[in-house]
């Protein structure tokens, strides 16, 4: 099995069993966020504790790339203060997904990282 085919079925995996998909109730900050082309939406909840993300969570429906890429993201950031969430780049997405991702998509990966960073601007 080569690398790529690896990634791909952690993305199909992370579809299926994304890690911190729950609908936080305790939480500081809330934001939806949609891509029109796909239809993915996301709602991302994320609680802070000394200026840290203590708590991450996300609901919401779309496909594989959408939901996988916020799954890896939102597991991410915990630990992580404002400030460093907000220097997170498009490729350090697309690294944490492992695949080369299509013109047409990137929009799909880049909805958790965009929702995110627009809360806590």
């Amino acid at each position: 099995m080569s690398l790529e085919e690896m990634y791909k079925e952690n993305i199909l995996y992370l579809y299926k069993n994304p890690l911190n998909k729950k609908d936080l109730v305790d939480f500081d900050i809330c934001e939806e966020g949609i891509n029109q082309m796909c239809g993915d939406e996301i709602k991302i909840k994320i609680k802070f504790e000394n200026d840290k993300v203590v708590d991450v969570g996300f609901v919401g429906d779309g496909c594989a790339i959408s939901q996988a890429a916020t799954s890896l993201l939102t597991d991410f950031i915990k630990g992580k203060t404002k400030e460093e969430i907000l220097k997170i780049k498009d490729e350090d997405v697309l690294k944490m997904l492992g695949i080369e991702i299509s013109h047409t998509r990137i929009k799909c990966a880049m909805l958790g990282k965009n929702t995110i960073q627009k809360s806590i601007k």
